[in-house]
């Protein structure tokens, strides 16, 4: 994943206390969301004998790579927060289909019709959420723009530019469902940059519900992930895979999302 982005922080202090209370020690690596650089670590931490591995998996489509290297070294494995299309394996995640519903949902009830999607990468995260999206809008009636979708990778930076696109068109949107938190604290800087109010001129909602998220200058709405379970769960599951005496059947744990609504999107 990208270490840049809290959440998944919040993931790995979960894994370190059930990992290191069972005698073994935690070593993260940082792909940067590069598919090609997840591939090269998961080969080095596999070569260097590692008991078992937590992924976050950039892959987006073609998996092959990734599970034939964790097939060869027959090395125990946890996906999380990404389920990649097609894979076998222990899943520990959110539904990102309900996430994606449940903000969308939320801007409408607050008197949202224009809502756009800063969206994420192509990844199962990615494309669940975006799914949701398009769910909540079909299911209230509200029109679906596509000159509303806009990536925005999974960083500020990225949301920031995309947000300033969004507010260059005519009709602007009312209302933004942002793919993660640290792209919805972007897209909030260009919206008061751009000298308009949060929630007032543009409602935004993220996903994640970072530590930071209620202390931002508009606190945020978001979706919780409940991130320090999902890696205390994560671990739990790896360690039984490390000691079982043969491999388990794959397992999927999926956590219920949370809507948790602040000011950046109270409208009513």
């Amino acid at each position: 994943p990208d270490l840049m982005n809290s959440f998944f922080a919040e993931v790995a202090r979960g894994v370190g206390r059930v990992i290191e209370s069972h005698g073994y020690q935690t070593v993260i690596l940082n792909s940067d969301e590069n598919p090609a650089t997840e591939l090269n670590q998961v080969q080095l931490l596999l070569e260097r004998n590692v008991d078992g591995l937590i992924l976050a998996s950039s892959q987006s489509a073609n998996t092959s790579d990734l599970f034939a290297l964790l097939n060869r070294y027959r090395c125990p494995n946890v996906l999380i927060d990404r389920m990649p299309p097609g894979a076998h394996a222990h899943f520990v995640g959110v539904d990102d289909t309900t996430i994606g519903e449940l903000a969308t949902t939320h801007l409408i009830e607050q008197g949202c019709r224009r809502i756009a999607h800063l969206h994420g990468p192509a990844t199962a995260t990615g494309n669940g959420r975006m799914k949701g999206y398009k769910r909540a809008l079909r299911q209230a009636g509200v029109e679906l723009r596509h000159d509303f979708l806009l990536p925005a990778r999974h960083d500020d930076v990225s949301g920031y530019q995309a947000m300033m696109r969004l507010l260059s068109l005519r009709p602007r949107p009312d209302g933004v469902f942002c793919y993660n938190d640290p792209v919805a604290a972007g897209a909030m800087k260009a919206i008061f940059d751009s000298g308009l109010d949060i929630p007032t001129d543009v409602a935004i909602i993220g996903a994640g519900n970072v530590h930071y998220s209620d202390f931002l200058r508009v606190p945020l709405s978001t979706i919780d992930q409940s991130s320090t379970q999902l890696g205390e769960s994560s671990a739990s599951l790896l360690l039984d895979c490390i000691q079982a005496s043969e491999p388990l059947p794959a397992r999927h744990i999926i956590i219920e999302p949370r809507l948790v609504i602040r000011a950046s999107s109270q409208r009513r």
